[in-house]
């Protein structure tokens, strides 16, 4: 009996490949992992202090001289409202009052934050005296209370 030879098959050289969609799911997951539990500062809340230099305690009044021929309306903002010479407005009048700020050539507005202020409402006072040209403003915190 004769020996058959067996001829062994041609062997192909093994290609080992790299799959990155299990790696970028596994970075997503992470990512969404660490943006849920991290504890950023809320943004709603924002401090104010004195200015530097002016030596004032926090929480202490302060007196500011205005300049001679300067108006200085002095407006409160709290949750939602503005006050206003004794007056509480809702939000939807700021642009009247600023219009009226302009026509009574009052170049400069001092914004009292109260303690239920949010920064949302800083923010929409400011945009709404920017877009009526008001010269100057500025903000100052009443404290807690």
């Amino acid at each position: 009996m004769a020996k058959r030879s067996i001829r062994e098959l041609p062997r192909s050289e093994r290609r080992y490949t790299f799959a990155l969609t299990p790696l970028a799911d596994a970075m997503f997951q992470l990512l969404i992992f660490f943006m849920l539990t991290s504890s950023l500062t809320p943004y709603s809340l924002l401090t104010l202090q004195s200015g530097p230099g002016t030596g004032a305690a926090p929480g202490a009044q302060e007196t500011t001289v205005e300049p001679p021929g300067e108006a200085a309306a002095s407006w409160t903002i709290e949750n939602g409202e503005i006050v206003a010479n004794g007056q509480r407005f809702g939000f939807e009048s700021l642009p009247q009052l600023a219009q009226a700020l302009v026509a009574a050539d009052t170049p400069r507005v001092l914004l009292i934050s109260s303690a239920r202020a949010r920064v949302q409402d800083i923010v929409t006072v400011l945009e709404i005296l920017a877009a009526a040209n008001v010269a100057s403003v500025q903000i100052v915190s009443r404290g807690t209370q």
